[in-house]
């Protein structure tokens, strides 16, 4: 199974170089970024399914990136700091991480804090994610329903993704553009409807009960 994408986000190029090179070094994936504004287009384009997030960034510092992840997000957090004091650490997983981790650090120390964060959060590049005839395989991309492959875009893939991790649930057309577009979206916020459309016609929901629309309020998957 393969392990997953991490992204790696720090301003001190000798330290990200060296998390960068062990991790790869143990067969993780790997992406990065030097600023707070970075790390969250890269988070959008590259959806990781960990962030290893500095606190002392040159513009948005990780508490401000950790919240905006937080919005429209639940990946596991760890926040790497030279901030020791327990204040800190409070702040740090108040603004959403999951562990936090004091700089210097022992790379073993790094992996087992990764390990245990990933198994708290269930969090498995390689899960597969199952609801009714739903069958979404997260890692290799691809759909089953009823054992039949259904073939989807980027952003069916990803609406529907976000749907089956909250199964019942009533989800807000704004959480979706926020989760999927990118906080600073700006186009016309009738393309979930299209994309959603498009996807119930793929799933042959044309009933609408698989996923269902609440009327001024947003979508829910099943019942």
């Amino acid at each position: 199974m393969s392990k997953p994408k991490v992204l790696v986000v720090d301003d001190e190029e000798s330290i990200l170089d060296f998390i960068t090179m062990a991790l790869e070094h143990d067969g993780y994936q790997v992406v990065t970024a030097t600023t707070g504004a970075q790390a969250l287009e890269v988070y959008q384009e590259e959806r990781p399914q960990m962030v290893i997030l500095d606190w002392m960034l040159p513009d948005l510092d990780g508490l401000q990136v950790c919240q905006r992840l937080r919005q429209a997000s639940s990946v596991p957090i760890l926040m790497l700091t030279a901030k020791g004091e327990w204040e800190d650490r409070v702040k740090g997983l108040d603004a959403g991480a999951d562990d936090y981790l004091a700089k210097p650090f022992k790379y073993q120390e790094l992996l087992a804090r990764m390990r245990a964060v990933l198994r708290r959060t269930g969090s498995d590049v390689g899960s597969t994610l199952t609801f009714g005839d739903l069958n979404l395989n997260v890692s290799n991309r691809t759909l089953l329903r009823q054992e039949k492959p259904v073939e989807l875009t980027h952003r069916e893939f990803e609406l529907l993704e976000y749907l089956m991790r909250n199964p019942r649930q009533l989800v807000s057309r704004e959480q979706l553009l926020t989760h999927i577009w990118g906080w600073d979206y700006d186009g016309n916020a009738n393309v979930v409807e299209v994309h959603l459309s498009s996807l119930r016609s793929k799933l042959q929901d044309n009933d609408r009960k698989l996923i269902r629309t609440v009327r001024g309020a947003g979508y829910i998957l099943g019942g």
